[in-house]
């Protein structure tokens, strides 16, 4: 019976294992597509007035592609209307101060480099409800119709009089027809999802520009910021939904068992033959009373040298001798010392033996090693 409940219970198990593994898993891919936007809103002009009087309408309208999740590229077209103005009171009736404002038109085409914040941090999330972004671009500013700051200009110096000093101070960087400035701008926009396709959001920007701009001198360049509020269109499907690929399949896994078997190598045992150098002799003759080495003699000197160069570990014992039927014992060993010398000195001087490899005996008349008397005058070199 046990055995019946605990087989039950493992099927169990394996069927929910089973089907938890058989649900199917989602995941949003982004979707690289082109979008569009209408806006309108304020623009505030930095200047010395109060902020509602430099306050003008604006208007922009966009177009551009997101790439990816993360970024977008957009070109936009900012227009409408800015202001300026001053308190002036130099050479007033009364010392009072005046306080005048004008406006121009112009035309503010941009590339914007756009990064999605949210995405950036919380990951792509097509049904977020906000959406942070944020944008960097620079374009062109074309004004135009800038008439009223000339007339204001006009007007100041007739009011103020016509001193030099004043007309020049009076708006000096007045310009007039269309002027070119080249813009660079940042912002942020945030966008609130409607649907799959539709978003309004909030945008808000600042843009600098050459001093000039307002037609007034100072030694900082021009500012104007947008609040702009408006929809945004994007084509297509934005994303794609599709299942996830199965990460935590089961695994069969065969454990292969792997026997070793030692097997009992014979060694070859190395047997190392011991080389015996045989040692050689080598009689060098010499004639009556001298101590000069032939030329056949020399021969076999060469034959002790390079039998030493062949076996580095040999040496060579030299034993000189005098005959006994010439000459007296101290002749015949002064004689016998000099033809050890000689033939040393060949040795070390001629064939590069070195000197601790060499040992020399002079017996004089003493030893005969031969029994002719003529061969007792000999050098007898063994080595060994």
């Amino acid at each position: 019976m046990k055995k019946v409940i605990v087989s039950l219970m493992l099927a169990m198990g394996f069927m929910t294992a089973s089907a938890q593994e058989q649900q199917p898993q989602t995941e949003n891919v982004f979707n690289p597509h082109w979008f569009v936007q209408v806006q309108g809103g304020a623009q505030y002009t930095l200047g010395e007035l109060s902020f509602g009087n430099l306050i003008s309408p604006n208007v922009q309208v966009s177009g551009g592609y997101n790439f990816t999740d993360l970024f977008g590229l957009r070109l936009s077209v900012n227009a409408w209307q800015s202001k300026a103005g001053g308190e002036y009171n130099v050479y007033g009736p009364n010392g009072e101060g005046y306080k005048y404002s004008w406006s121009w038109n112009y035309i503010n085409p941009n590339v914007d480099a756009v990064l999605n914040v949210s995405n950036l941090f919380g990951g792509f999330n097509p049904n977020r409800l906000f959406n942070l972004s944020a944008f960097v671009g620079f374009g062109v500013n074309v004004a135009f119709n800038n008439d009223e700051a000339a007339n204001t200009k006009r007007e100041i110096v007739q009011n103020y009089g016509n001193s030099p000093l004043q007309n020049q101070a009076v708006l000096a960087n007045l310009w007039y027809g269309t002027k070119s400035y080249f813009t660079g701008r940042a912002g942020l926009m945030g966008d609130f999802r409607i649907t799959d396709n539709w978003s309004v959001g909030l945008e808000l920007n600042a843009t600098v520009l050459s001093d000039t701009y307002n037609s007034k001198k100072a030694s900082t360049a021009d500012w104007y910021f947008n609040a702009l509020v408006g929809v945004k269109y994007a084509f297509g499907k934005t994303y794609t939904t599709r299942e996830k690929a199965p990460c935590c399949q089961p695994e069969i896994r065969y454990v292969e068992k792997i026997v070793e078997k030692i097997v009992e190598k014979e060694v070859p045992v190395e047997v190392v033959k011991e080389v015996v150098v045989e040692p050689i002799r080598r009689d060098v003759f010499f004639a009556l009373n001298s101590t000069k080495v032939t030329d056949v003699e020399m021969v076999k000197i060469k034959e002790v040298a390079d039998y030493l160069k062949a076996n580095p570990k040999a040496k060579v014992s030299i034993s000189a001798h005098a005959d006994k039927g010439t000459g007296t014992a101290s002749i015949n060993k002064r004689i016998s010392e000099k033809r050890a010398k000689v033939v040393t000195d060949y040795l070390i001087n001629k064939f590069g033996i070195s000197v601790d490899r060499i040992t020399s005996e002079s017996f004089g008349d003493v030893e005969q090693p031969f029994a002719e008397n003529s061969m007792n005058r000999v050098c007898i070199c063994i080595a060994k």
